[in-house]
């Protein structure tokens, strides 16, 4: 993509909304603009980042053995009541009626919608284990959002909800979406610990929110040190494995990690001043099993290998997406601006043309273009006529891995010059090395 081409309204000043650093940086490097109180349009840099956090969520998930589906934004106040949730859910929700005059609501979260279907068309343990998962937009409407899309009214969630026949089922189905989580967060470049954590309005007595740690953290957290240096499962964990799976939740679940609403002060007594970590945290992930809390009102059963019916036996586990950009780069970030992890970077290299026009730094940057767009890589080519300390500001602040920077001088003596964003190295190479390093060919 051409820069000249593209739509990166960048701005030059810190926006005096914005408290904190994630806020602060997507609204400087045009990743969105705010269109109301707590609500968002993602641009198209903010909306290529969204877009590659969603296809880590979905890989992870659909590696687990988790079925993608997609339900509606606004659902019917009946199911509500049926599960009665409709009446306690709190002002969060927003309540709306249709031109038939029906309760309606723009759904803060989709447990009643999905044991709804479950309970149309699953009738037999066979059918189970089940786990239906979805990406969609949700709203919710806090009192006071805020710090961006941080704490937004509207906002982008993956939810996924298992079905099982009983706690031994659904406890496994459990440990499957903690070590999805834990692969989900690693491949985004960030450290999330499991820690045990309120259900909240969700229901049930089994949770664990995924935190990371950042000084803009919204809450207080505490964890052994032994988390900072836990092993990931790799791409070869066996998720058709329990016992496999069951161990590696054991290991990230021994050592002591809370909230602080579930913080135990004399547990933390016992731990060595030294392997104490107490700080604040982001919430980037939450899991819940809550048994028959949904199924047994909204009469969700099966029947078991018994003959006898038994009301399903579930889970939900959520993952922001809209909220993991901001806190990547809460976690990743320097003075001059964005640091983005490979994985999700909305181009994978910045080409910088140091003197736009120059016949031949356009042909070598011609040249690199196709060579890098052709071995599979996506490149922001900055063909403006900007000045290059206002090219270096611009592919600082949007946090491109790599800058390709093409000029007059390289280019006489057949070199460029390649900085690592995170690292801040520079070196030089001839043309054809340059290529061959983002695997073009020569």
């Amino acid at each position: 993509m051409r820069l000249s081409r593209y739509f990166l309204p960048i701005l030059k000043e810190n926006p005096r909304e914005a408290e904190i650093v994630s806020h602060r940086l997507m609204l400087r490097a045009g990743m969105i603009r705010q269109q109301g109180q707590g609500s968002f349009s993602w641009l198209p840099l903010g909306k290529r980042v969204l877009d590659k956090v969603c296809r880590i969520i979905r890989e992870e998930q659909d590696r687990a053995g988790a079925l993608e589906i997609l339900m509606p934004t606004i659902q019917s106040a009946d199911l509500w009541r049926e599960s009665g949730r409709y009446d306690d859910y709190g002002k969060e929700m927003l309540r709306i009626k249709d031109r038939q005059d029906r309760d309606m609501l723009y759904g803060p979260t989709n447990e009643e919608v999905v044991t709804e279907i479950v309970r149309a068309y699953v009738k037999s343990y066979k059918d189970l284990p089940l786990n239906l998962y979805h990406i969609q937009w949700k709203f919710r409407d806090e009192v006071r959002p805020r710090f961006g899309v941080m704490r937004s009214r509207e906002f982008l969630m993956k939810d996924a909800y298992s079905f099982d026949l009983d706690f031994e089922g659904a406890k496994a189905a459990y440990n499957r979406m903690f070590v999805s989580y834990l692969r989900t967060f690693t491949r985004m470049g960030l450290q999330a610990i499991p820690m045990r954590a309120d259900t909240g309005p969700i229901g049930g007595d089994l949770s664990h929110e995924f935190i990371i740690l950042a000084e803009t953290g919204e809450s207080q957290v505490f964890c052994h040190r032994d988390y900072l240096s836990l092993d990931v499962p790799d791409e070869t964990t066996d998720f058709g494995n329990d016992a496999e799976i069951g161990d590696i939740v054991t290991t990230w679940t021994t050592p002591y990690a809370a909230t602080d609403e579930m913080h135990d002060d004399a547990a933390w007594e016992k731990i060595g001043d030294a392997d104490r970590v107490s700080a604040r945290g982001i919430e980037v992930g939450h899991i819940f099993h809550f048994g028959d809390k949904y199924s047994k009102p909204m009469g969700a059963k099966v029947t078991g290998p018994d003959g006898k019916d038994h009301f399903v036996s579930g889970g939900s586990y959520g993952i922001g997406p809209s909220r993991l950009v901001a806190a990547i780069i809460e976690a990743s970030h320097d003075d001059n601006g964005i640091i983005w992890p490979e994985e999700v970077a909305p181009f994978d290299i910045g080409l910088i043309s140091m003197k736009a026009g120059d016949a031949d730094c356009d042909r070598v940057c011609d040249e690199l273009y196709a060579a890098f767009t052709a071995a599979g890589k996506d490149v922001l080519y900055d063909d403006t006529d900007q000045r290059p300390g206002g090219k270096f500001a611009t592919a600082d602040l949007i946090g491109l891995p790599w800058q390709v920077i093409v000029g007059p001088r390289g280019v006489a003596a057949g070199e460029v010059e390649i900085k690592n964003r995170k690292t801040g190295e520079r070196e030089t190479l001839p043309i054809a090395e340059a290529k061959k390093r983002f695997g073009a060919a020569a």
